[in-house]
């Protein structure tokens, strides 16, 4: 635990100009981003007695060991620039609402020939419409179900859509009327993107005059006895309304607004959003936060608006939002909601009307969801606490393990050797740390031979990042350490300051503009692939590869494995860290150089903890080893050819036809193909000419041998 006053800023080097402050631990890494309108006032408060810090601005405070800052020009500017440092920096101490799930939208691909309709999650996607969120699927089926009948727009895959011009034969949907199928040209691209228009127009709220304009239609096919058309007209309007009255009217002067109410107690708290468009309610939203920052409603609405709308812009941005309690600098939120939507935003509490009522229903939701997760996880803080205790008594460790670190080796007969490292923080899965690893050292199957190298690996790329970042003292090796590569503050504004504590290096200035996100270096000896949502990153305060030292290594397996792990650690001359194996028969716990296994009561929830830690790292393991194998199953001569990306694959296949056609043409026939070279096309012939064509298949009841597929496989 370190001293604030270890590394407290002089007050003259504190400037009282608006800014953004990072703290930093003895790793470098960035624990907390804050703003302020003036630095000096705000930095002072954190440096006062122990005893007057709220408990968790003391552990923040005692966990940091520097401080730095960065100047801007305006409040809007640090506002900004802080929601960028949170995501880019991901740091432990601030407020990260976590979303309860990935909430699906109904989307309309207009950035196709022929947009389709269909439900997504995930990423935005550039030129797709999106309305919702929806709180489930099912919901925008409905929905959809009712409006093809009078907006029959495309709604089937690629593939489907393919297959179906291929054939001249629409899908089910184009037979019964709910799809107008575009696919074998019932209608024009123009058709198509007016009735994808319509219905976008009608979800966006614009109903009432299309539905007059069909009751009108209706009414005039009635008077010229069209009775046929006018009952289907009828039926459209009727599936209009049904559509429009599972979106009730709340706000009858056809507003767009969003309303977020928060409900919290001291540890946690709950965020619910109401998406209203043309004053019906479009979709709905929450969140869960732990409180691990001091932090009022007012900053928690504040952190809300940034998680919400800091990748939206145009109209995703409503012109009004209307929120419990205002931010601490509701100006300068307001001007970046107005940069972020492109035009005036309101944002203000709801007083009276409608609106307030509406609001009074979002915090009862809030509330509902906070109780529920309260619920849900009422013991959960206390059983991981109780987990890490438990296994650092069984352990004997002399803290708990806040940080394990889980090994597993996947392989199927000796094929495609590879490895995981799972990496759980608090008791919690910490996806972004996630490594898989490829066997290199040798073939075969050896699973204790394969822990081996994967501890070795893993270890020693830790020991370089220390030694690069300058953390030991005396360096192992010759060469002495690398020199540091921290990096400064990014100014925004006309100014930048780039103060430190007394333990920082000098800071080397940076050019202005938003931080990029860094990638670590080629390294021969880290060669691990980093699991799903995390990247490699700099020693400027995010996290890295390998950077930090877990207290508990946990390896799928008995005491063969444990012994492996174990020896790769000393031979690296790591001490400190505590190793132990869970075998899967008895779920017995082995630790080195004991002959008898650590046996955990059945209903302990250290036992509970390791298990899911081992499940884990055996899920990822395999995950990554059946890919390896189905791409090594899917790999063609071509893959053979270096530099030859799958675009020009792609693009030789589809001019020659086939591999077959392909293996036969020439090298100047090769060239003709748009963005082949000669160098390549030499490649690509020596390659299909030193690839063992495939033996060709006999038809067993007439002895006939097959020719080659024409078809395009590589």
């Amino acid at each position: 635990m370190a001293d604030p006053s270890s590394y407290r800023p002089k007050p003259g080097q504190i400037p009282d100009s608006p800014g953004v402050y990072r703290f930093r631990d003895e790793h470098r890494r960035v624990i907390y981003v804050g703003k302020a309108k003036n630095l000096r006032q705000r930095l002072a408060n954190y440096f006062q007695d122990l005893a007057a810090l709220h408990p968790r601005t003391r552990t923040m405070v005692t966990t940091a060991a520097s401080v730095e800052w960065t100047v801007v020009s305006t409040e809007v500017e640090a506002l900004q620039l802080e929601y960028s440092w949170i995501k880019e920096f991901d740091p432990r101490f601030n407020v990260k609402y976590r979303d309860d799930k990935s909430y699906p939208y109904l989307a309309v691909t207009l950035n196709e020939e022929f947009p389709r309709v269909q439900v997504m999650r995930g990423a935005k996607k550039k030129g797709v419409r999106y309305f919702g969120p929806y709180g489930h699927a099912w919901a925008i089926r409905e929905t959809v179900d009712l409006m093809l009948r009078v907006f029959p727009v495309r709604t089937c895959s690629a593939g489907v859509f393919r297959n179906a011009a291929r054939t001249g034969r629409p899908c089910l949907l184009g037979y019964i009327g709910k799809c107008s199928a575009p696919c074998v040209g019932r209608v024009t691209p123009e058709e198509h993107r007016e009735l994808a228009d319509g219905f976008c127009d009608f979800m966006a709220g614009r109903t009432g005059a299309y539905i007059r304009r069909l009751e009108k239609d209706m009414m005039a096919a009635a008077e010229e006895m069209e009775y046929e058309r006018a009952a289907r007209l009828r039926d459209d309007v009727e599936a209009l309304k049904r559509a429009m009255e599972k979106s009730a009217v709340v706000l009858a002067d056809a507003t767009d607004a969003d309303l977020i109410a928060v409900a919290e107690d001291e540890l946690e708290a709950a965020v619910q959003i109401f998406h209203v468009r043309g004053g019906r309610v479009r979709g709905q939203r929450g969140w869960v936060t732990d409180k691990v920052e001091n932090v009022d409603t007012p900053g928690l609405v504040e952190h809300a608006l940034q998680q919400l709308y800091g990748e939206e812009t145009g109209d995703a941005v409503p012109k009004e939002v209307l929120v419990p309690a205002l931010p601490e600098d509701p100006d300068a939120v307001s001007q970046w909601l107005a940069g972020r939507r492109g035009s005036q935003v309101s944002l203000r509490i709801p007083q009276r009307g409608d609106k307030k009522d509406l609001m009074a229903t979002v915090q009862r939701n809030a509330q509902q969801a906070l109780a529920l997760h309260k619920t849900k996880r009422a013991s959960d803080l206390t059983t991981r606490s109780r987990a890490l205790e438990e296994i650092a008594e069984a352990l004997g460790l002399d803290t708990a393990p806040l940080r394990i670190e889980c090994y597993d080796i996947s392989h199927l007969q000796g094929d495609d050797v590879v490895a995981s490292m799972v990496v759980f923080e608090d008791g919690l899965a910490r996806k972004s740390e996630y490594r898989r690893f490829q066997i290199k050292g040798f073939e075969g199957q050896d699973d204790v031979r394969s822990m081996h190298e994967v501890i070795g690996r893993r270890f020693r790329r830790y020991l370089q990042e220390k030694e690069r970042t300058g953390e030991w003292e005396e360096a192992p090796a010759a060469a002495g350490p690398a020199p540091s590569a921290d990096a400064a503050p990014v100014p925004l504004g006309p100014a930048s300051v780039p103060a430190a504590g007394p333990l920082d290096p000098p800071l080397a200035p940076a050019p202005a503009g938003p931080l990029p996100a860094g990638a670590a270096a080629a390294d021969p000896v880290a060669d691990a692939v980093p699991g799903p949502g995390s990247e490699p990153r700099e020693d400027d305060g995010r996290p890295r590869r390998f950077a930090y030292p877990p207290q508990l290594v946990v390896v799928d397996g008995g005491q063969p494995q444990v012994a492996a792990a174990r020896r790769a650690l000393d031979e690296l001359g790591i001490d400190d860290i505590a190793v132990c194996g869970l075998a899967k028969r008895l779920e017995e716990v082995w630790l080195p150089d004991e002959d008898d296994p650590v046996v955990l009561p059945r209903s302990s929830e250290g036992l509970y903890l390791l298990q899911r830690v081992r499940d884990e790292a055996h899920r990822f393991a395999i995950t990554y080893q059946r890919a390896k194998r189905a791409k090594r199953m899917r790999s063609g001569p071509l893959d053979a050819v270096a530099g030859l990306g799958e675009t020009r694959k792609q693009a030789l296949i589809k001019h020659f036809g086939s591999v077959k056609k392909l293996r036969r043409a020439t090298i100047e026939e090769i060239c003709e193909v748009p963005g082949i070279g000669r160098r390549t096309a030499e490649s690509v012939a020596v390659a299909l000419a030193s690839a063992a064509p495939a033996t060709p298949a006999v038809n067993t009841a007439t002895g006939e041998i097959m020719e080659e597929d024409d078809g395009g496989t590589t």
